[in-house]
């Protein structure tokens, strides 16, 4: 029983928890909450900023670039300014087509800005000039166009594997990728469909008085996806019946009637040159090139086709690139045996995982300096007892961050490293006014419990004012606009946290480690009190 009533919140926390059994469990369970958060917080490089925007492609075939800008671009420039929360609009005019992008401003929530564009464009559907075409609305999705893993296939060296048989490969990991947990999208770079292409022979063509044209139309009337069809029978069963696809081979485009020349057909062999290949018309191609080693020659370009493979926002980018690698070495085999070799160019959760680990081992380089610092001006009870505060005070932190759905990231901790001198500021002055009333004159006339309980609770109003001051130096920051307040808001969200667990953690567990380690000093004076005493009554 401690006969002391406390003035202030700090010497009813401490007096509350200084005897009570459940505070040990209670700095357990922090402690455990704290590893857990950061195991299963999202681990990022840099901090995901609400970037939003969009695209509106307005097409009107026939059109100059001058009559596009008057009649389509400008008008819809006019138009999106009137939405509120957009900060650029740029507007392009082409040949049969005008295209307005909208920027807008940083920390807009990327479904109301989409939601907002689409309402404002169908809202002036009406203004459009006639001629033009159904609009077109592309908002941007930055949060999944931006890969955490990118994959480069490539043939390797002694091997001879077709671009169809790389392509279908690759398509067939894509489609399990696209079924891992928290993949948003993938996407392929440099490669190459199978298609079968026609060289035409434009000596045979003017022979028979045939035409580009006419090749193109003959083979678009066959290259056609037949519907199925169906029906109910006069007993109500229902048929289903469709037609096998037109063409499956070489012989089958070759077979083409393309025009009849003197009551003869003329099929497609007779004026052209058909091939199954890939899409030849596609000029964009992707290659690996590799870092020489010293004194060696560069090793020669491969082609090469790339696999990217984009997070939900919010995620953990470590999770689910390990995922995505895993899925991709259950397949090494089948490459290695088709002779496909690949590398991953790109690894964002490794990149994060790496960062996030390195900080950490930082927070506890400085965690153990200030230990070792405290202990030539505290002492090394009284520094244990403060450096045992800076895990639960962390660990408090992070929770806390968790459940507001924060990431942890190179931001995040460094919010807490800059926090970190702040944060023992509140045990310092805790276990210093313990350490003067231990050394005061009349303290082997109080009872240590009541003692400990009357430090805490005497420094609790200055020690509350000096963190609330230093928490409003942090409240700027949160309104700090544009890039660098979204880039920087883990700071004004975290420190005061931080701050306000310091204060908590050290009203509670600053007094109990401090009767469960310190002692009151045994002075001369009171030994010569007690014997004088003795004397007298003898």
């Amino acid at each position: 029983m401690i006969k002391y009533t406390p003035k202030d919140y700090a010497g009813k926390l401490a007096k509350g928890f200084l005897l009570n059994p459940l505070t040990a469990l209670l700095g357990v369970a922090l402690l455990l909450l704290g590893f857990l958060s950061l195991q299963v917080m999202p681990r990022e490089e840099d901090p995901q900023i609400a970037i939003s925007g969009g695209a509106v492609i307005v097409p009107m075939p026939g059109a100059t670039p001058q009559e596009i800008e008057k009649i389509i671009v400008n008008p819809l420039e006019r138009k999106m300014r009137e939405v509120r929360g957009i900060k650029h609009v740029y507007g392009m005019a082409m040949e049969n087509v005008g295209i307005v992008n909208v920027m807008y401003k940083i920390g807009e929530r990327r479904e109301d800005a989409n939601l907002k564009l689409y309402d404002k464009v169908m809202q002036n559907m009406d203004r459009l000039p006639k001629g033009t075409m159904q609009p077109i609305i592309k908002p941007f999705d930055i949060d999944i166009d931006i890969p955490i893993v990118t994959v480069a296939f490539y043939p390797k060296e002694g091997t001879h594997i077709s671009h169809e048989k790389t392509f279908e490969m690759i398509r067939r990991l894509q489609h399990k990728i696209n079924a891992v947990e928290n993949v948003a999208k993938t996407e392929l770079k440099g490669e190459h469909k199978p298609q079968f292409n026609i060289q035409a022979d434009l000596s045979k063509l003017t022979g028979y008085h045939l035409s580009l044209g006419q090749i193109v139309q003959a083979v678009q009337s066959i290259a056609v996806d037949v519907p199925t069809v169906k029906g109910r029978s006069s007993t109500g069963k229902l048929v289903v019946f469709g037609v096998k696809n037109a063409i499956e081979s070489v012989s089958d485009v070759e077979n083409i009637i393309v025009a009849q020349y003197m009551g003869s057909p003329i099929y497609l062999r007779d004026v052209a040159k058909v091939e199954r290949g890939v899409d030849s018309q596609n000029f964009k191609n992707a290659y690996l090139v590799t870092k020489a080693k010293k004194g060696e020659a560069p090793a020669p370009m491969k082609e090469q086709i790339t696999l990217t493979i984009a997070k939900l926002a919010g995620t953990n980018a470590v999770f689910v690139a390990e995922d995505v690698l895993e899925v991709i070495k259950e397949h090494e085999a089948e490459f290695a045996k088709a002779g496909l070799g690949y590398v991953i160019t790109r690894n964002y959760g490794e990149r994060a995982n790496d960062a996030v680990n390195e900080l950490v081992q930082h927070l506890l380089i400085t965690v153990l300096i200030i230990a070792v610092m405290l202990v030539f001006f505290l002492g090394f009870k009284e520094s244990i007892i403060v450096t045992l505060t800076v895990p639960a005070i962390l660990a408090v932190t992070l929770f806390v961050a968790y459940l507001t759905g924060q990431t942890i990231n190179r931001i995040t901790l460094f919010a807490f490293l800059l926090s970190l001198g702040l944060l023992v500021d509140a045990a310092i002055i805790v276990i210093e006014n313990i350490h003067r009333h231990l050394h005061a004159h009349d303290v082997d006339e109080k009872d240590m419990k009541v003692l400990l309980v009357e430090a805490t609770d005497e420094i609790g109003p200055p020690t509350n004012i000096a963190t609330l001051a230093i928490i409003m130096t942090m409240v700027p920051m949160a309104f700090v606009g544009d890039m660098m307040g979204s880039f920087m808001k883990p700071i004004p969200l975290n420190v005061p946290v931080a701050l306000v667990a310091s204060l908590f953690v050290a009203y509670i567990f600053t007094p109990y480690l401090s009767y469960k380690l310190l002692k009151k000093p045994v002075h001369k004076h009171g030994k010569h009190k007690k014997q004088t005493n003795e004397g007298v009554q003898s």
